[in-house]
């Protein structure tokens, strides 16, 4: 693989284990490193997700609870000490760098709610766009078993999907997908790479390679998963080395799994097999600036047809109704027919509050 500072947008993804010792609680100088790594990927241009665990190990231990199991609302109640206390310690060791922080919690209803899925891609692509390093976990407050994704390595596949990430890093406990348990095994073979999930792989992956991982193999394959489907490379290497992604960069065991195809190929591969839930007509004008790559504005189409909500895909036609591509549109049908023909800064005037300047934006577009 290139390094990381040759990619575009990199998503790392932490264990509480790494973070949190048991006895002394926060382990300052490891986050300390990570944060010279971070910041080494900014300056190279790289955008930047951080997917962490640890709320609940640091407010178990404000909150005088044992070790071990907890009760749900004891975890709750743990996860809402400890959340400020995870939110302040990226932002205490970043800031001196110059680096804003944002915490982003979420659950497992924000991947699987069409709306909430949009808000919460929305949101972190802001983040990114105006600088700053989003710090996303489960928002463990509020989850219960059925609403949870139970493990950070496939809440962080899933945050990689969402913003199209190209690169997934997780720092675990163990430095690679191995042919068996090593700890077990002495024939056990760390794989260098690997281009596609078999049943074999999962056979492999029935347990976890040390005690130390909440998932083990099984969950990081799923993740696995998850990212190559989204043309996003996921490595799994050892998080426990001081500077992690700089040791991982130089050349320290990893296992990569290398997808066929890149994030903007893989969303518009998705985009294109999607079934249209409505038509959008638009004139020659918008047509011809559509074949120059830009995004489908409201003052272009002249007819809406069918019913959708906001993120749906719907057909694009041309003047004489000729199939131009498909999109997500950004707007519900009602309201895409109140705006269409109009422009853009007449939106909130039309709609009664400021909404998005494309109809249908071209990351979201396959003609």
């Amino acid at each position: 693989m290139e390094p990381l500072t040759q990619a575009r947008r990199v998503v790392i993804k932490i264990g509480s284990a790494l973070l949190v010792d048991p006895a002394s609680g926060l382990r300052s100088d490891w986050l300390t490193g990570l944060a010279a790594d971070i910041v080494t990927l900014r300056h190279a241009g790289v955008e930047v997700v951080v997917v962490s665990s640890g709320s609940i190990a640091l407010g178990r231990r404000v909150l005088g609870l044992s070790q071990g199991a907890l009760p749900l609302e004891q975890s709750q109640a743990a996860a809402a000490v400890g959340q400020i206390r995870l939110a302040r310690a990226y932002e205490e060791v970043l800031a001196p760098h110059g680096v804003i922080t944002g915490q982003v919690l979420v659950t497992l209803e924000d991947s699987t709610s069409r709306r909430r899925y949009l808000n919460t891609r929305a949101t972190l692509k802001q983040l990114l766009a105006l600088g700053a390093v989003p710090i996303v976990n489960e928002n463990d407050t509020i989850a219960t078993d059925e609403i949870r994704f139970g493990d950070n390595d496939r809440l962080a596949a899933q945050v990689a999907a969402t913003i199209d990430a190209d690169r997934l890093v997780l720092l675990s406990d163990v430095d690679g997908f191995y042919s068996a348990n090593p700890l077990t095994d002495s024939t056990a073979q760390r794989f260098e790479t690997i281009r596609k999930i078999t049943p074999e792989l999962e056979a492999m992956a029935g347990e976890g390679v040390s005690g130390l991982s909440k998932g083990g193999m099984i969950t990081k394959l799923l993740a696995a998963r998850t990212a190559m489907s989204a043309g996003c490379a996921m490595a799994i290497t050892l998080g426990s080395r001081e500077r992690p992604l700089s040791a991982l960069d130089a050349g320290a065991p990893s296992t990569w799994f290398l997808p066929d195809t890149d994030p903007k190929a893989a969303r518009k591969r998705w985009i294109a097999a999607m079934k249209p839930k409505g038509t959008v007509q638009i004139d020659a004008g918008a047509a011809a600036a559509l074949s120059q790559g830009k995004s489908l504005l409201p003052v272009g189409v002249s007819r809406v047809s069918g019913v959708f909500g906001r993120g749906e895909p719907v057909e694009i036609v041309g003047p004489e109704g000729e199939s131009l591509g498909r999109g997500l549109i950004c707007y519900t049908a009602d309201e895409a027919r109140a705006i269409s023909g109009h422009h853009s800064g007449d939106i909130a005037d039309l709609l009664g509050y400021p909404g998005r300047a494309a109809l249908v934006h071209r990351d979201d577009m396959v003609l």
